[in-house]
């Protein structure tokens, strides 16, 4: 009987623990929110942000969305095949790309790279004192750390994602028409004909929720880290795992209020 109630007590002490946690990443973000509307604003460190997140994730991005359409269109011409319906691989491709696979695919790539860096500067900045030394100097460090890289990942993602579906379709159809004998002419008609603007709007919005948690959670865990290097290594750690599992989270509830009938 200890043992059970032992059990249940540390399930009841692991929720309330995630309860805390997503109070505090609430009244974080609501914090940073206020602070990007009211100045001083640093227009130089948001522009070195966008460079750093948007420009240096190009490479990684764009090969993971031409990649991806390459192998969505062999994948799905070996399934329609079975049925004779080959001709659905471009609607496939195009409205997988841009629904789904272009901003999902970019956003996992760039919490992996910019929510761990981030986490990383900033928790190092805590462990070491700097974020004190703003404050001693009066600077504020949710304005000066927190606000530029959050408007900087909610602006640069949509962007990212545009290149990332552009590519994705590229690459479909480079495997379309040069290995499975599409028509050129075909595959773009079937390619146009299907695409509507909300699947193109809703992978950006996507996008920029994708952006502004990415650096959520690599500046709160960043903020809050504690205990040397190691805290730092596993902010770090929770900075990408978390901010991967909220892009699943907010991937599914974004796709329910646009798509659901």
């Amino acid at each position: 009987m200890g043992a059970v109630l032992g059990f249940i007590g540390s399930i009841g002490a692991g929720l309330f623990s995630v309860l805390a946690t997503a109070g505090q990443v609430v009244l974080f973000a609501v914090s940073a929110l206020g602070h990007c509307v009211r100045p001083p604003f640093y227009p130089r460190l948001l522009g070195r942000q966008m460079l750093e997140i948007g420009y240096f994730s190009l490479p990684v991005v764009a090969l993971t969305a031409i990649f991806s359409g390459m192998v969505l269109a062999l994948q799905s011409y070996t399934g329609f095949a079975r049925f004779s319906a080959e001709g659905a691989v471009a609607t496939v491709v195009v409205l997988s790309i841009t629904r789904e696979l272009g901003p999902v695919l970019a956003g996992l790539m760039v919490a992996g790279r910019i929510g761990a860096a981030i986490a990383a500067e900033i928790g190092t900045m805590r462990v070491t004192d700097q974020i004190d030394a703003l404050t001693t100097l009066s600077t504020n460090p949710m304005k000066y750390l927190v606000v530029p890289r959050l408007v900087a990942a909610t602006l640069v993602l949509p962007m990212l994602v545009v290149v990332a579906d552009i590519l994705g379709v590229m690459g479909g159809f480079i495997v379309g028409v040069f290995k499975l004998d599409f028509n050129a002419g075909a595959y773009m008609t079937r390619t146009w004909e299907f695409l509507k603007f909300e699947d193109v709007f809703s992978g950006l919005v996507k996008a920029a929720v994708f952006g502004f948690v990415i650096a959520l959670m690599g500046c709160f865990q960043g903020y809050h880290s504690k205990g040397g290097a190691q805290g730092v290594g596993a902010a770090t750690t929770n900075a990408v795992v978390s901010a991967s599992i909220l892009i699943l989270v907010f991937n599914y509830v974004i796709t329910e209020l646009f798509f659901a009938r």
